[in-house]
């Protein structure tokens, strides 16, 4: 089980590196202005270094720079392909599960008039809830979650989630940090709250040796800095092949009916992929219930 004492590190650098993306990466596709004001004043000083294309000289500061801008390249494919789908399925109610730093309830206009929650562990959503106070706009209906003890479908419907209207589910980047048994769970708990019509966007990573060896490294450059890896305080539990996630959501009223991996996106959005091995392993499925 992940950490639930203490807000997820994870969370910031995906917010770090949509910073250093925005309007810069995919221009015209992808655009996020509330990512750095969601971020701290230290937090903010890589994601400078990676929008100037100064990297620094001492080891520690590289580390983070090379780590931002590894982000940013991942992030930015995974945003668009996010975003097209709920674009392309206008409902009632958003909800995004583990919603960590995400910036979309007030950043997307299409989202005006949708009642969008957020769910997440107490910790990382009191952290959220600080760092957004100046963000312009409606801010989402915060529902703390304790995926490991709390209820997600009574937990929604005490915040005024509706199980008799259509509900698009976002799922990004949350799966890896979830055992099997804790997936299967959370799939049956939203699809007892979904009516017909609803969406369900799930980003997940498919099996392989070169994705763990990558995390590897990744753990092995933040030791030699003398910091803890976030890689470390928060691991994968879990991957999925598309055929695995696909016969698990069918077996709960979803319908498959878009499955890519994020290099395909990002040779589409012509984005950066230096790092095409990972952009290979991570997938966005969209699942319909009809």
């Amino acid at each position: 089980m992940p950490n639930t004492s203490r807000a997820s590190r994870t969370a910031v650098l995906v917010c770090q590196g949509r910073a250093a993306a925005d309007g810069l990466i995919a221009p015209g596709r992808f655009a996020d202005p509330t990512a750095l004001p969601l971020l701290r004043t230290d937090e903010r000083e890589a994601v400078r270094w990676v929008r100037e294309g100064l990297a620094p000289r001492p080891w520690r500061q590289r580390v983070d720079y090379e780590t931002v801008r590894a982000n940013a390249e991942l992030i930015v494919p995974r945003t668009v392909a996010i975003d097209d789908a709920v674009r392309a399925h206008p409902g009632p109610q958003l909800v995004i599960l583990g919603a960590g730093l995400d910036g979309r309830a007030w950043r997307m206009p299409e989202l005006a008039g949708v009642t969008v929650f957020e769910v997440d562990q107490p910790a990382t959503q009191r952290d959220k809830r600080e760092r957004a106070e100046g963000l312009p706009g409606t801010p989402p209906r915060f529902v703390p979650v304790d995926f490991g003890r709390d209820r997600l479908a009574e937990a929604l419907a005490d915040s005024g989630h509706r199980s008799d209207q259509a509900t698009t589910w976002v799922w990004e980047g949350v799966v890896p940090y979830l055992t099997t048994a804790q997936v299967t769970a959370t799939v049956t708990a939203l699809a007892s709250c979904s009516a017909p019509n609803s969406r369900l966007i799930v980003n997940f990573q498919l099996p392989g040796r070169s994705a763990a060896l990558g995390r590897l490294i990744a753990r092995l450059l933040a030791a030699s800095t003398g910091r803890s890896s976030v890689w470390a305080n928060e691991p994968w539990r879990s991957t999925w092949t598309p055929a695995a996630m696909a016969a698990l959501l069918a077996r709960h009223g979803f319908t498959v009916t878009r499955d890519h991996d994020l290099l395909d996106t990002a040779r589409a959005l012509h984005t950066p992929s230096q790092h095409a091995r990972s952009l290979a392993h991570s997938r966005v499925l969209v699942a319909d219930r009809t």
